[in-house]
């Protein structure tokens, strides 16, 4: 299994503004399993990020680092 950092908006009618960009954490297999997870959300996901090694070191020092399973 593999952590997924997902960046999206609340609502997929809305364009992707940055500053409203959210994030939330997935563990599955693959991308592609985390966004067929997702699309039954209003979520406009702007990116899917894998996080591995000192990357996901440092992502867990993160007040906002919950693990949803898939």
């Amino acid at each position: 299994m593999a952590i997924f950092k997902v960046f999206f908006q609340e609502d997929k009618s809305e364009v992707i503004v940055r500053e409203s960009t959210q994030t939330k954490y997935f563990e599955g297999q693959t991308e592609e399993e985390v966004r067929k997870y997702l699309s039954d959300r209003n979520y406009n996901i702007e990116f899917v990020q894998k996080l591995e090694g000192a990357h996901l070191d440092y992502e867990k020092q993160s007040d906002h680092f919950k693990v949803e399973n898939i």
